[in-house]
């Protein structure tokens, strides 16, 4: 691993380091990456690894670029919100737990927005090796645990007959796991066959922990993110060739899929819980007080509220949480947060889209960062995403692959001009 770290991907830093150096910091985005996975306790090895991360790669050499601060900004502001909003709470350990993670987040963000806006593509290409390494982690852990494969792994290892894995919630899992499967499906549709082989091993893995989680948004999301990601792939392809392979692999992975599913809807369990799950009639998504009519509810409050009702109260007033992300930023931190979160998340997802057609030696990497990114913002209208490790670390990845992105076409421009 050192020794690829050394020599993997084109360097791009204002002040070259030293190979040791270079082959510490690509280890430890590898290691940040796949301790993603693990999260079942706190404080989990992610927040360990990347704490130590951090303090490393500040060590070693780390600039905060000024295309960053309206990031820094926007987070700072955003959090400031929470903890005005919670001032009245401080004294609920869960509350000030809430507001510590929430800070740790945003410091999370601008750390990888950091990292990836230097020595972008090997960076990036040892981030998704570390996912995939993750997400193969979990989602063994996930399917030997639903099918009772280990003793006593059942108990450990699902939650609600639900494959959870390496983590708490099954659905968190699930949408976890989604861009190591774009990362593996890319590979699928496009490298050559050894390595595509393998990538179809992987991809089929993950995309069966998907499916045990039974989690709807993440089967939504795998199916859409790689559909638009796919599509996305197609478009900045630059030969006829390339297109022409992606759209029969595409075909051949929808065929095997589907195949896939079949075979374990042919389980009595599966199947019931499979039926029970694909419902749109759930109990809890219905009525007044329902998924829908809570966020109905709860935007007539927001405006109403301008330093909202604080971090984990809506529950004080409805029979569950928010399951919107948007609309608990208002509840949590009033105004300020209600404006600054969905500014900074729909601002990055208008930049991402401005930068889909860029030439760059990363671009294969950031149409799935990106198509994950998407889908995840677009999952958060229906669930509580503003505290899940890996949309942090997308959202922070975007900005720094953006960052890297202008630096590169300046350069492009200046080579061109004095050639």
């Amino acid at each position: 691993m050192m020794a690829y770290a050394a020599t993997a991907g084109e360097v791009n830093v204002a002040v070259p380091a030293a190979p040791g150096v270079l082959a510490l910091q690509r280890a430890l985005v590898w290691l940040v990456g796949a301790s993603g996975a693990i999260v079942f306790i706190e404080p989990s090895p992610y927040e360990i690894v990347t704490l130590l991360a951090t303090v490393a790669f500040f060590a070693t050499g780390l600039r905060l670029r000024l295309v960053l601060m309206p990031l820094l900004l926007a987070l700072v502001l955003l959090n400031v919100g929470y903890t005005i909003s919670a001032i009245p709470l401080l004294d609920q350990s869960e509350v000030a737990s809430w507001i510590a993670t929430s800070w740790y987040m945003a410091v999370t963000v601008v750390f990888f927005a950091m990292v990836i806006s230097e020595d972008t593509a090997a960076r990036l290409d040892m981030l998704r090796r570390g996912l995939v390494v993750g997400a193969m982690i979990a989602s063994l852990s996930a399917i030997s645990g639903y099918f009772n494969l280990v003793p006593g792994g059942h108990d450990l290892l699902t939650l609600y007959e639900r494959a959870r894995g390496t983590f708490k919630d099954p659905n968190v899992l699930g949408a976890f796991l989604i861009l190591p499967a774009l990362f593996a499906l890319q590979s699928v549709v496009s490298d050559k066959l050894a390595k595509a082989f393998r990538n179809t091993i992987a991809f089929g893995i993950m995309s069966l922990a998907i499916l045990l989680a039974f989690s709807r948004a993440a089967w939504g999301g795998l199916i859409l993110t790689s559909a638009f990601m796919l599509a996305l792939m197609v478009l900045t392809s630059r030969t006829n060739a390339q297109r022409s392979r992606i759209i029969i692999m595409a075909i051949v992975a929808v065929v095997l899929g589907l195949a896939l599913i079949a075979v374990l809807l042919s389980f009595d369990s599966v199947a019931e819980m499979f039926k029970q799950r694909a419902s749109f009639d759930q109990s809890y998504d219905e009525g007044r007080f329902g998924r829908f009519g809570r966020h109905i509810l709860g935007a007539e409050m927001a405006l109403d509220l301008p330093f909202g009702i604080g971090p984990l109260q809506f529950h004080r007033f409805f029979p569950e949480d928010t399951h919107n992300s948007y609309l608990n930023a208002f509840m949590s931190g009033g105004w300020l947060s209600g404006v600054c979160y969905p500014a900074l998340v729909f601002t990055t997802v208008i930049m991402g889209f401005r930068h889909i057609f860029v030439r760059v030696p990363w671009q294969r990497a950031y149409l799935a960062v990106f198509s994950a990114f998407v889908g995840t913002v677009g999952e958060s209208f229906v669930i509580d995403t503003d505290h899940w490790r890996h949309f942090w670390m997308m959202l922070g990845a975007m900005w720094g692959m953006i960052a890297a992105a202008q630096a590169y076409k300046i350069k492009a421009s200046d080579d061109a001009s004095s050639a």
